[in-house]
């Protein structure tokens, strides 16, 4: 059995007397890419803090592939590398200067040939000796990436890598994660674009109001939570709903010539179809169509909020 890349057991934090982060337990084996999700103020970036030895803990404990990253935290802080949310550079150092004496911040000789590769891969190379100050809010979001991947680290944190840059970026970042994730970096990513950690994820974990409130594969949650509409077009109008599909959540529109209606994942499609030929609907066509995680998370995080 492999040791985890990251074990977090009974992980609390507080801030004045407010749980920022609640209890929370779970593990990221190596090599996966792992979302840790959440609506602001869940407690997202403080235990991204504690993992990365930024805030101590408050109590619980933090393990990097075996390392206790209190008792260890030399080793534990050149196991990891933390892109933070928040834009963090030396304004008066070129991306080349910056880059050139980082690595050594974590004990680790430079690289040359691995600063290169960074340089290349993010599109650094014509900014290289320009001052932070000067550069694009997009290109200081590449040096971060940069800056987090200089030392090799083995567990490699993003934390809203892509919030507020353009599609290029996007994708030249996402391309670099599979490469550097194939090749054994394990990675732990928060985003609040849903679309991006329901393509990249392995897994998700999602966070509200400190607490860990989902821990599934993907897969798992695409396919036990996730609802399926079903969208009828009439060829004629019709004035009210059917009895009989009131229990469906129906909502009819208003011309009267849709209906929505709402199926769980466990719902068999053949009774709903049955149902409507049974209520002798003029029916021109029938779509369906399956909620992504956007729609999970939130019907998860509404739920939260309904909670005293």
């Amino acid at each position: 059995m492999s040791i985890p890349a990251l074990a977090i057991k009974d992980l609390s934090k507080e801030y004045d007397g407010t749980l920022a982060v609640n209890d929370i337990s779970f593990t990221i084996e190596p090599g996966e890419i792992f979302g840790l999700l959440g609506p602001n103020g869940a407690g997202k970036s403080t235990a991204i803090n504690m993992i990365g030895g930024v805030s101590r803990i408050g109590s619980g404990s933090i393990e990097i592939f075996g390392f206790d990253n209190q008792k260890d935290s030399r080793t534990t802080r050149r196991m990891v590398g933390v892109m933070h949310q928040e834009i963090v550079i030396d304004n008066f150092f070129t991306i080349d200067q910056a880059l050139r004496f980082h690595a050594g911040y974590y004990g680790v000789r430079d690289d040359a040939a691995w600063r290169q590769r960074l340089i290349d891969r993010l599109g650094l190379q014509p900014h290289l000796h320009k001052v932070m100050i000067k550069l694009s809010g997009g290109m200081k979001r590449r040096f971060m990436i940069a800056k987090a991947l200089i030392h090799k680290p083995q567990l490699l944190i993003l934390d809203e890598p892509t919030a507020g840059v353009d599609v290029e970026l996007r994708h030249t970042l996402w391309d670099f994660v599979h490469e550097i994730n194939q090749q054994g970096t394990t990675i732990l990513l928060t985003t609040h674009y849903l679309e991006e950690a329901e393509q990249m994820c392995d897994r998700i974990a999602i966070m509200n109001h400190g607490k860990l409130i989902a821990l599934e594969s993907t897969a798992t949650l695409l396919k036990e939570l996730g609802t399926r509409s079903i969208l009828v077009h009439l060829q004629t109008p019709i004035n009210e709903l059917p009895e009989d599909l009131c229990c469906q959540s129906a909502e009819l529109d208003d011309a009267g010539t849709t209906l929505q209606l709402t199926l769980s994942a466990s719902q068999p499609t053949g009774d709903l179809l049955r149902r409507l030929c049974d209520a002798g609907l003029p029916i021109a066509d029938i779509e369906t169509r399956k909620a992504g995680l956007e729609e999970i998370f939130l019907q998860m995080t509404k739920a939260g909020k309904a909670e005293p």
